[in-house]
């Protein structure tokens, strides 16, 4: 995996709400929520994988609660979960084989959700 992880550091990785215009920038799109987005179609999503199983669990979810405050404590049981997620290693190899990956999201805060800790999580571990 030693190569793989240096492939990566190449690619780029972005994060953006589901609800924005899917773009040709975009490149490989994966959903990254648990729960389907609220009034979106899986056409208009314009999905290439669902990556539920690199959300937060649904206890996490329901106790942060996406209040800013306990945002950092919420990161760092995220990350917590993140680091015993076997799903991890199979999305990296995902992400491998990509030049750039969106990772999108349905919370309204751009700065203050899940997709942000898991964006510099898989950063960190190409690094």
């Amino acid at each position: 995996m030693e190569d793989g992880k240096a492939d990566m550091m190449s690619a780029i990785l972005k994060i953006k709400r589901i609800y924005a215009a899917p773009g040709a920038e975009d490149g490989y799109r994966v959903l990254v929520d648990r729960l389907w987005p609220r009034g979106m179609t899986k056409v208009d999503a314009q999905l290439d994988q669902w990556g539920k199983s690199l959300a937060p669990s649904s206890d996490l979810r329901k106790g942060w609660n996406h209040d800013p405050e306990r945002f950092a404590e919420f990161a760092r049981f995220y990350r917590r979960e993140l680091d015993q997620n076997p799903h991890v290693d199979e999305f990296l190899e995902v992400l491998d084989a990509q030049q750039t990956v969106t990772l999108l999201y349905a919370a309204k805060d751009e700065k203050v959700n899940h997709a942000v800790v898991l964006r510099d999580y898989l950063l960190d571990q190409v690094d």
